[in-house]
């Protein structure tokens, strides 16, 4: 019987992305490469398909991700939604034009876990939540900020993932923010009463309570998939450590909020390390 930590804080209702794992074909050197990076420890947990290693993240003792693995063929990043029912929420994303990877299958007593891609090919998870439910430490430095939609035809992929999910996409200058409403409203009540004191400001975006991804034009020839981001407190700190680590660094870029970089591991996973730096006025 897989024993589990007490988790007693942040919960994540129905369509919210709620947890964040990594398939890998080398699942010592990942750990190593992770915990190195961002300062994780790691717990060993039911695989979620019952066989081959599943290890659990932890940043300050709290959840942040998963190692999983092995895995044949290029390592990546996958991000989940909670769901209430994932059976019915199968039935229902299946009849939008999603394609079933892998049937809903108990993960111990963590919770219940499906495969799917949407209707562009990008592949997500649902996740109904037992006594796992979700990412605990999120948004500090080491942990999961948010995943966004990289795909070439927007349009269609906001009407699938508003059919899907409930989701609502606001257009910005710097990409499309998504919101789940009333998301900001279940914070407030549970682990972030301040949160819309802390927002308020004219650079805020209207709204920004509810977010719980992006969506992003892909790159030419890039396919469409859910890409993961990291909070970090340096940018080029961090990006340094992924290079001597075995990473390779394939941009560093600036917005007007963040300083970011690209970076792929030493097994082909890429994701974002991104360090908040919000306009000043």
């Amino acid at each position: 019987m897989e024993r589990l930590p007490d988790v007693t804080g942040r919960t994540y209702p129905p369509g919210v992305p709620s947890w964040v794992d990594t398939e890998q074909p080398d699942v010592d050197a990942a750990i190593r490469f992770y915990g190195g990076l961002f300062g994780w420890e790691f717990e060993e947990a039911l695989a979620p398909d019952g066989h081959g290693r599943y290890a659990v993240a932890t940043l300050n003792g709290q959840e942040v991700g998963a190692v999983g693995g092995p895995r044949n063929g290029p390592a990546a990043w996958n991000t989940y939604v909670a769901v209430d029912d994932a059976d019915a929420a199968v039935r229902h994303l299946v009849s939008l034009g999603a394609a079933l990877q892998l049937v809903p299958a108990e993960s111990g007593a963590g919770g219940v876990r499906a495969v799917l891609t949407d209707p562009e090919g990008a592949g997500f998870r649902l996740w109904q939540a037992g006594a796992r439910p979700g990412a605990q430490a999120v948004n500090v430095p080491g942990s999961w900020n948010f995943s966004d939609l990289h795909t070439a035809d927007i349009t269609a992929a906001t009407g699938f993932y508003a059919a899907a999910f409930g989701w609502q996409f606001d257009n910005l200058d710097y990409g499309t923010m998504i919101r789940r409403p009333g998301y900001g409203d279940h914070l407030e009540a549970t682990v972030d009463p301040d949160i819309r004191a802390r927002q308020a400001g004219d650079f805020t975006p209207a709204g920004f309570e509810d977010a719980v991804a992006w969506v992003m034009p892909a790159d030419p020839n890039e396919p469409a998939h859910w890409h993961v981001s990291f909070t970090i407190a340096d940018r080029d700190q961090t990006a340094d450590l992924a290079e001597r680590l075995g990473a390779t660094v394939l941009q560093r870029y600036d917005t007007d909020w963040t300083r970011s970089a690209r970076i792929r591991d030493p097994w082909g996973a890429e994701f974002t390390a991104s360090q908040f730096t919000p306009p000043s006025g």
